[in-house]
């Protein structure tokens, strides 16, 4: 969210923000309702200094004169009390258009109208070439008795999975390295609550747009989040940090859940666009700079860059468009990891630049060296997400035997062993 008084100085700005990331909202009814609650509260504020020199001039006013200023001071009232609702109400639906204000983008991010627009910066790694007929993740999974997939949908429905076996043992080694990795540079990790208030998801920008999206569990008005990122954000709201306590840099862990709502009649095979899945979320807090926060995406960048390499994948980095950045981005950028059975790159990180726009939600704040409180600049970035990881990974590292060979990196968090998995036929 932006501040009023940060939309009234930018307006073109924040106007051109509007069309660049094609948000359904009227600015000029906005500001035009900015305008009319500030009148009605100077035309209440006026009435009541009016009703209040009445009420002084009880005192020196004789005895035959009291009645005509009671009737005067309680005609003001009255007018006062006409006017309450009617500035609630304003300001109630100045709030509501307020969270759609999007956050103007970077100078340099793409123009685009969706995904299309989003544009390849590099690409590290090359695509493997197989000598043999390859598996899919899912055949891999289910001929080494790793997953249940056909069983889960029977209790819990389509799009829930079950893994068993080295593929539970190779998930946590994923988190297993991300933690380390982020602890060494100084993350602290983190569990979070599955379980949130909807003022998180305010706060976090993922309501109202993205409400269609979220698991509400009405008899207690909580909802699953679908990112550490919800907590995180809540964890220090309210508070007045100080400087030196920023950057707070934190490696979220934590069961994730979403609906996909949207996602009908895209693929969905396997552990492609489930409901439920575990993240390792980088998360970070800082000062209110832009060369500041623009350095911590780089460096939240460059460890999920890391950790792919470290991991052999092939992957590609993206500089988000404008239509498919999000209303609170002022940068994005995605890395697509290869996946060989659909020939071509799937998400698998997103990091994001928000400056100010969740801070301002969610009122998370700092006061400076000199003294002066602001809002802090919010970033984020997946470390390591599954098992939407394991999708690539699998077929990626895929034998022809039908085991999955282990990168060196990974190797300590499984024992030692290069190779996981039986010979199949």
């Amino acid at each position: 969210m932006l501040t009023l008084a940060t939309i009234r100085k930018n307006t073109d700005a924040v106007r051109e923000a509007i069309a660049k990331k094609r948000v359904q909202l009227d600015l000029d009814a906005l500001l035009a309702l900015d305008t009319e609650i500030s009148s009605l509260k100077t035309e209440q504020q006026g009435l009541q200094t009016e009703k209040n020199t009445l009420s002084r001039q009880f005192r020196d006013t004789p005895k035959e004169g009291h009645a005509a200023l009671r009737e005067a001071s309680n005609a003001l009232g009255a007018r006062i009390d006409a006017i309450t609702p009617l500035l609630a109400d304003a300001e109630a639906r100045l709030k509501a258009m307020l969270l759609w204000v999007p956050q103007p983008p970077a100078d340099d991010v793409p123009v685009g109208p969706d995904d299309s627009g989003n544009v390849v910066q590099r690409q590290v790694g090359a695509p493997r070439a197989f000598a043999f007929a390859l598996r899919d993740h899912v055949q891999i999974l289910e001929a080494q008795g790793w997953a249940e997939f056909e069983r889960v949908t029977k209790v819990s429905g389509s799009r829930n999975f079950s893994l068993k076996g080295d593929a539970v043992r190779l998930e946590l080694a994923l988190h297993q390295l991300a933690w380390d990795r982020l602890e060494g540079d100084g993350f602290t990790l983190i569990t979070v609550p599955d379980l949130v208030r909807e003022e998180a998801l305010l706060g976090t920008g993922h309501f109202p747009a993205g409400r269609e999206d979220v698991y509400h569990i009405a008899e207690d008005d909580l909802f699953l989040a679908g990112t550490a990122e919800v907590v995180l954000t809540s964890l220090h709201a309210g508070e007045i940090l100080d400087h030196t306590q920023l950057p707070i840099l934190y490696a979220g862990t934590s069961p994730c859940f979403r609906r996909e709502a949207g996602s009908f009649g895209r693929d969905v095979r396997g552990l492609l666009r489930v409901h439920q899945f575990n993240k390792t979320e980088q998360y970070v807090i800082c000062e209110e700079d832009v060369a500041t926060s623009e350095a911590w995406h780089l460096r939240l960048l460059g460890h999920a860059e890391a950790l792919l390499q470290a991991l052999d994948l092939p992957y590609q980095v993206l500089a988000v468009c404008t239509g498919d950045m999000g209303a609170g981005k002022y940068r994005m950028h995605d890395l697509e990891t290869w996946v060989p059975s659909l020939s071509k790159y799937r998400e698998t990180h997103s990091c994001s630049s928000l400056h100010t726009w969740q801070a301002t939600r969610a009122n998370l704040r700092y006061r400076d060296a000199e003294g002066k409180v602001r809002f802090c600049h919010t970033l984020n970035n997946t470390a390591i997400a599954t098992p939407r990881l394991l999708v690539p990974f699998l077929e990626n590292h895929q034998n022809a035997d039908g085991t999955v060979s282990i990168p060196p990196a990974l190797r300590p968090y499984l024992g030692g062993r290069a190779v996981i998995g039986k010979p199949v036929a």
